[in-house]
């Protein structure tokens, strides 16, 4: 089980990115997927969260391929886009 404070710090950090669309791209993914990762899933996401918004966002629409660290499961996931809400 990971630990609940680790996943409070990936939660902010994912909510917290400095443009709405980020936060709603990465926070949404983080808030549907979180609960069951384990410990190398949240070092993938920890990671990510040191990438720049831009290539994140671009990764996850496909736009641009992802780096071959960031590249399965994880990834296609985050490529399905069904944890994006729009909020109006």
């Amino acid at each position: 089980m990971v630990d609940s404070a680790r996943l409070g710090r990936l939660k902010f950090r994912a909510w917290h990115r400095g443009t709405r669309e980020a936060d709603f791209m990465i926070g949404g993914f983080f808030d549907k997927h979180h609960a069951i990762w384990d410990e190398a899933q949240c070092d993938w996401f920890e990671a990510l969260l040191e990438e720049d918004d831009v290539h994140v966002m671009a990764w996850a629409m496909n736009v641009e391929p992802a780096p071959e660290r960031y590249e399965g499961p994880m990834m296609e996931a985050m490529r399905r886009l069904d944890y994006v809400h729009v909020h109006r």
